[in-house]
């Protein structure tokens, strides 16, 4: 679907496994992008390369954000596991030439979420979620309602992801928490 160098760089720096893990949010974003009537390219695309950053370790990933003049609050420097979305994003502008912002936007997201999320943002929050790959309690119920109300199928995933952090005692990024409220509130007004 892409150039081939695309895919050679991506499984050289982020490794065969987590390569696999992009395969599946690629396929998977695409289901969902034809679904919901979104770019099915710039789904793609975005779930391609939704963890460029991810094999990169914590001190690595805050000198890039330094680099790249990101500003990182208090729960991105302290959870490698959120960094990864914003400096991912840089890199698909730096090193994949990516010059969309919505598919941009949707890799910098795809760990927070964030308050009044585009479609696009959504799809690859969600197909991180519950690719093929993924095996955990609620992941078959994740699956089952990204193709009935998106909206939905992000709330259950946020909510339950909040719990494990919490039961991890984790730090919760303050997007997630607004995202996640957004979307109660916009199913309440239906």
């Amino acid at each position: 679907m892409f150039e081939d160098w695309i895919h050679e760089k991506l499984k050289t720096e982020i490794g065969i496994l987590r390569y696999n893990h992009s395969i599946g949010v690629m396929e998977t974003s695409i289901k969902l992008a034809k679904y919901y009537g979104v770019n099915e390219k710039s789904a793609a695309l975005a779930g391609l390369l939704h963890d460029c950053a991810k094999s990169k370790d914590k001190i690595k990933l805050l000198k890039m954000a330094d680099e790249f003049g990101i500003i990182l609050d208090n729960v991105m420097k302290n959870n490698v596991e959120l960094i990864h979305g914003p400096i991912g994003a840089e890199i698909a502008k730096r090193q994949y030439n990516i010059e969309d912002k919505k598919i941009l936007s949707a890799i910098q997201y795809h760990t927070t979420g964030k308050e009044d999320m585009s479609i696009l943002e959504k799809i690859i929050f969600i197909a991180d979620y519950i690719e093929p790959n993924r095996k955990f309690k609620g992941v078959e119920e994740a699956r089952k309602l990204a193709f009935e109300d998106l909206d939905e199928s992000l709330i259950y995933a946020m909510d339950n992801t909040i719990k494990f952090v919490i039961n991890s005692g984790g730090l919760i990024h303050l997007d997630t928490v607004k995202a996640r409220n957004y979307l109660k509130i916009e199913k309440s007004l239906e």
